[in-house]
């Protein structure tokens, strides 16, 4: 409750101040007009009335742009609030499944099979917590990243890029083979930065993986663009993005408020991560509907870059 009462404070206030100014303008036009009618010196009394019309439209610009600042802070305070509840969340359910393997482990005979399924277990939870971390570490680096400064580019064989990133989805998620397609042509190749490329890919098709109900059907392609550029689209058949959203979902921390993605645990990271190591490459990134309108398609344009 606590927050909702701190956002609809400035709210209330540019709400309030907003027809407080426009009834001092109507007061003052009205009173000016009086004195117009009854004064002599009309040139002086009219750029008393521009004047106080140009008054009126600093304050009011004065006070939109107050108001729209203190949403936006506390906007960014939720969306840090929310952050700061998934990276708790993402820290300690590996960490309490780290615990109980490790009691049970500590136990009296415990067969060799059950030894050998904690652990797995207890592998998979330091890879899931090392990749939370790595994201994390991503995140920083991307801010602070301008322009083409820190890129290390190489000639990159977009085949051979794609289906790693496809093996890799897989095996992190435990996925059949049929799971993700990759189609793109022989040959094709692109000079860029393959260590951000690669960030890019996994985000893109862990989202894919996470958002999609059941196993995942997920299509990873890739085609020549804008002459010497590359397209690299990620298209799967999960929940969708709605169309208000689809620009947002590259904000920091942003997560849509939809029960379906309450329900998958995340920290609003991983698109901005995307986006920015996009910019990082001279590129852009959009999401767009899926094929026949199912899902959702991830679309990374690229260029040439040269080295």
């Amino acid at each position: 409750m606590a927050r909702r009462r701190s956002l609809s404070l400035p709210i209330l206030l540019g709400a309030t101040a907003v027809p407080l100014a426009a009834a001092l303008l109507v007061g003052w036009t009205l009173l000016l007009a009086k004195t117009i009618a009854q004064s002599d010196d009309v040139a002086a009394a009219v750029w008393l009335l521009v004047l106080g019309a140009l008054s009126f439209v600093v304050i009011m610009a004065s006070l939109g742009l107050l108001t729209a600042f203190l949403v936006r802070e506390i906007l960014e305070v939720r969306r840090q609030d929310g952050f700061i509840d998934s990276v708790t969340h993402e820290l300690k359910s590996p960490l309490a499944s780290l615990k109980l393997c490790l009691e049970t482990l500590e136990r009296k005979g415990v067969e060799l099979r059950q030894r050998d399924a904690l652990h797995d277990m207890m592998r998979e939870d330091v890879e899931r917590l090392n990749a939370f971390i790595d994201d994390v570490l991503e995140t920083s680096r991307a801010t602070a990243r301008h322009g083409s400064r820190g890129m290390h580019v190489q000639q990159v064989e977009v085949r051979e890029l794609l289906m790693d990133a496809a093996s890799n989805l897989r095996r992190r998620r435990s996925l059949p083979t049929d799971a993700v397609e990759v189609r793109v042509q022989e040959g094709l190749s692109l000079a860029t930065d393959r260590a951000a490329l690669e960030v890019v890919l996994k985000n893109l098709l862990d989202n894919a993986a996470k958002y999609s109900e059941g196993t995942p059907r997920i299509t990873l392609r890739a085609q020549p663009a804008n002459g010497t550029g590359l397209a690299i689209e990620v298209v799967d058949r999960g929940i969708g993005i709605a169309d208000k959203e689809r620009r947002r979902v590259f904000q920091r921390f942003y997560r849509a408020d939809r029960e379906a993605v309450r329900r998958r645990k995340g920290t609003g990271l991983g698109l901005f991560v995307v986006s920015s190591l996009v910019r990082h490459l001279g590129g852009k990134v959009e999401a767009c509907p899926g094929d026949e309108g199912v899902g959702t398609l991830m679309r990374v344009t690229l260029p040439h870059v040269q080295d």
